[in-house]
């Protein structure tokens, strides 16, 4: 099981209105890990923002993040996995003592080359979510269905059945 961590989907640009569908379905994948995990969602003016955050939380300084979050980077060119792969990723995080993951989705432009370039120093993890392009809204919706599938997979519960 995954308690006590905390999970962030965070994305580069404006905060969506609670009305959008894609707002809706992440909110709500996120709203059924309520319990066993803290997740929200965060939205950075830019990339150097997000950076500034954790740097300021590394630091140990006033900022909108609690606790020094692991960074997974999606980018189109990291690390591809099925949902098994996924959840054990997660669970040797939390083994290994983590209590805060953020997740950064990036521009609609991509990461920019020399933010790329540190940011990928910085990441724990570059997770790709497949080959195929989608919108950001859309892939924070999914990561929010895989971080709940995950917490199922681990827990034994029979939302997930292996196909």
């Amino acid at each position: 099981m995954l308690t006590f961590m905390q999970w962030t989907l965070a994305h580069i640009g404006n905060r969506l209105p609670a009305s959008d569908p894609t707002e809706a379905l992440t909110r709500t994948w996120l709203g059924r890990i309520t319990g066993i995990a803290q997740a929200e969602c965060a939205a950075y003016r830019s990339e150097v923002d997000l950076f500034e955050a954790l740097s300021r939380s590394k630091q140990g300084r006033t900022a909108p993040l609690r606790t020094i979050p692991l960074l997974v980077l999606l980018d189109s060119r990291g690390r591809q996995m099925d949902s098994e792969a996924f959840a054990a990723w997660l669970a040797a995080r939390r083994d290994d003592g983590a209590r805060h993951i953020l997740f950064a989705i990036g521009p609609a432009s991509g990461w920019s080359g020399s933010t790329l370039d540190e940011a990928r120093k910085r990441a724990s993890l570059l997770l790709s979510l497949g080959p195929m392009t989608m919108a950001h809204a859309l892939a924070r919706a999914v990561l929010a269905e895989q971080l709940y599938r995950a917490y199922t997979i681990l827990s034994g519960h029979p939302y997930h059945t292996g196909h």
